[in-house]
């Protein structure tokens, strides 16, 4: 251990042992991954994600019967081979745990310039666990922690559950660190920025010009929308500045929301019937980009890209492309440093 991080404490009573300290760790959090694309693997990733109560506001009386003896027996098996269009074969893993673990080491080097910082990144759901790279963390002599939830635009399903987690395993602690959870960015000048020039790069690459460009998000119910979840205002006002930022007219930019699960409602337009619409009225060219995800994971490669292209195709469209997320890029980067360094003001 390094000298420096030692520290005998001494009391009235006596002493303690030696402990770790004086570090500062930064705790970058996504939503998480299957480990493998088996059915046992998918199995159990879907049940600790469908489980958690901010994502699925159910009683559990009525939402339990459903997940284990229907969605549990049929889903797993679906789901393992979407997986599997998108799996990173060279490293047995799902792209957002190869982007996330980028994010944290290109972060890490960025953060060089100040002493005594470890970078570490974990999931929400399966792994790696949050409650073990806080405890990580700690063992390092980080005495301080900030939790960065990846998610620019709040949600409780989201951000609210990543935190949620993190406390459960600070409630385990005798002596536990002190935390910050860094606030949602969705109209951060520096987002705003790179999402900008990240899309002006994908788009300088296309063969053709899009008729229209959709920003899509991922949905939720409109029960959570009225019960005074803030997602649905971040994500319209994210999609607003990006466009002003590109100078791209109304008329040509739409805002959309994909992923809906279930029989309720959920926040409108929809992406795929917006795109099916788009096709059908004559539109021959679009793209698509997904600005609330810090990571291209299953949501944007396969059911963006794949589905909707498809649904596109063969209702008369004829060029279609999805613009990358932010992921590990220089300008993905760049979000992720600006929000960690004015965060960990007073700390640093």
């Amino acid at each position: 251990m390094n000298e420096a991080l030692k520290s005998t404490m001494f009391t009235d009573g006596g002493d303690h042992k030696m402990v770790a300290h004086g570090r500062i760790g930064v705790l970058l959090l996504n939503l998480g991954t299957p480990d493998g694309t088996d059915y046992w693997s998918m199995r159990r990733y879907l049940k600790e994600f469908l489980s958690d109560e901010r994502v699925i506001e159910e009683p559990r009386w009525k939402w339990w019967p459903i997940l284990n003896l229907i969605i549990l027996t049929v889903r797993p098996g679906r789901k393992g081979k979407d997986y599997a269009t998108i799996w990173n074969n060279e490293k047995d893993e799902s792209p957002i745990k190869t982007i996330s673990r980028n994010q944290a080491i290109q972060l890490a080097e960025r953060l060089k310039d100040q002493n005594g910082i470890i970078v570490d990144w974990a999931m929400r759901y399966a792994n790696p666990t949050t409650e073990s790279r806080i405890l990580a963390l700690k063992e390092q002599g980080c005495d301080r922690i900030l939790l960065l939830p990846l998610y620019p635009q709040y949600a409780a399903a989201t951000t609210a559950t990543a935190c949620d987690h993190a406390f459960r395993a600070l409630m385990k602690m005798r002596w536990q660190p002190a935390v910050r959870a860094a606030p949602a960015y969705y109209d951060d000048p520096a987002y705003i920025d790179a999402l900008a020039r990240s899309m002006q790069q994908s788009l300088a690459k296309l063969d053709f010009e899009p008729e229209k460009i959709i920003a899509t998000f991922h949905g939720m119910p409109e029960k959570y929308f009225a019960k005074g979840d803030p997602y649905h205002c971040q994500c319209q006002k994210t999609s607003r500045l990006l466009r002003e930022k590109l100078g791209i007219a109304q008329e040509r930019w739409l805002t959309t929301f994909q992923s809906r699960f279930g029989t309720d409602p959920w926040l409108q337009p929809y992406t795929d019937k917006t795109v099916e619409s788009l096709a059908k009225s004559g539109t021959k060219k679009i793209a698509l980009v997904a600005p609330g995800f810090s990571a291209d994971c299953l949501e944007t490669l396969e059911e963006l890209d794949r589905e909707n292209r498809h649904i596109f195709e063969s209702n008369g469209g004829e060029k279609f492309a999805y613009l990358p997320a932010l992921n590990d890029s220089p300008e993905g980067i760049d979000v992720i440093e600006a929000v960690a360094r004015r965060e960990l003001m007073g700390w640093i």
